[in-house]
């Protein structure tokens, strides 16, 4: 049974990408998406355009519409300098705060972000895992992550739900999670007896 997925009373899980934008939920994935002929800043633009629904205008007026509200958003994610970058020439850790800041676009109440650290070095993972809950305090969204790295998720989580080959094994606070003998044998590869 996959269950049911609800924000604000309203059951999500079969509306169309589009519409859970529309409602505020915004979305990072494990391999960047970004257009990378397009630079840093017009990446955001189209994210603001899609919001305000005016994409059907994209060609003519990409490079001036929410030029600034773009690059307020590049502030906030460190990434204003680079705004004419063109993404292909980025590094990844760079990309994924570009990422970040589309996610910012749509004004989400809610983050979804699906291993925010896959492929990025262990100064990268504390950074970008940093600045997503520093964004996510100072403008009260909810954030969903999934993760594999226990480092991570123990570091950023208020709460924590392992799942073990679909089944949920364990929910709580990272500290009642890492106590957890069944999580320690299966993520930590400790033997329960030891445990």
């Amino acid at each position: 049974d996959a269950g049911e997925v609800f924000l604000d009373e309203r059951k999500i899980q079969e509306l169309a990408p589009r519409e859970l934008w529309r409602l505020g939920v915004g979305r990072t994935f494990q391999v960047t998406a970004t257009f990378g002929s397009m630079t840093v800043r017009e990446n955001v633009q189209v994210a603001l355009l899609s919001r305000a629904r005016g994409l059907g205008s994209l060609l003519s007026s990409a490079s001036k519409a929410f030029s600034s509200e773009a690059d307020e958003l590049l502030a906030r994610v460190g990434m204003r300098e680079q705004a004419e970058r063109p993404c292909a020439v980025l590094a990844y850790g760079d990309l994924k705060r570009v990422e970040l800041a589309v996610a910012l676009a749509c004004r989400p109440r809610l983050l979804l972000m699906d291993e925010p650290t896959a492929g990025m070095a262990p100064v990268e993972r504390y950074q970008i895992m940093h600045l997503a809950a520093e964004l996510a305090r100072s403008s009260r969204i909810a954030v969903l992550f999934t993760e594999h790295d226990m480092d991570v998720v123990f570091r950023h989580a208020d709460r924590v739900i392992v799942l073990a080959e679909g089944e949920l094994i364990a929910q709580g606070t990272p500290a009642e999670v890492r106590a957890n003998a069944q999580v320690r044998q299966v993520y930590l590869g400790e033997d329960a007896g030891n445990a």
